[in-house]
């Protein structure tokens, strides 16, 4: 069974698999929200597929801010 997108495609546009799963997941969440009803006879993706796909394909992207301590 081939995955798409792969872990290694994937890997190459995060620094952590830590960051993956959190960038995905808030994106998945957004698609979820904003979802439509899907049509009669279509298979629609799942948001967590959508939201891989978009970070692989470099739609979606994070940043990393570091806490301010004081």
């Amino acid at each position: 069974m081939l995955i798409y997108p792969s872990i290694d495609s994937l890997m190459r546009k995060v620094d952590s698999k830590y960051a993956l799963v959190v960038a995905a997941a808030k994106r998945a969440r957004e698609l979820q929200d904003t979802q439509n009803k899907p049509q009669e006879g279509v298979r629609p993706k799942k948001p967590v597929t959508l939201a891989l796909e978009e970070i692989d394909t470099g739609i979606i992207t994070y940043t990393y801010q570091e806490r301010k301590e004081g």
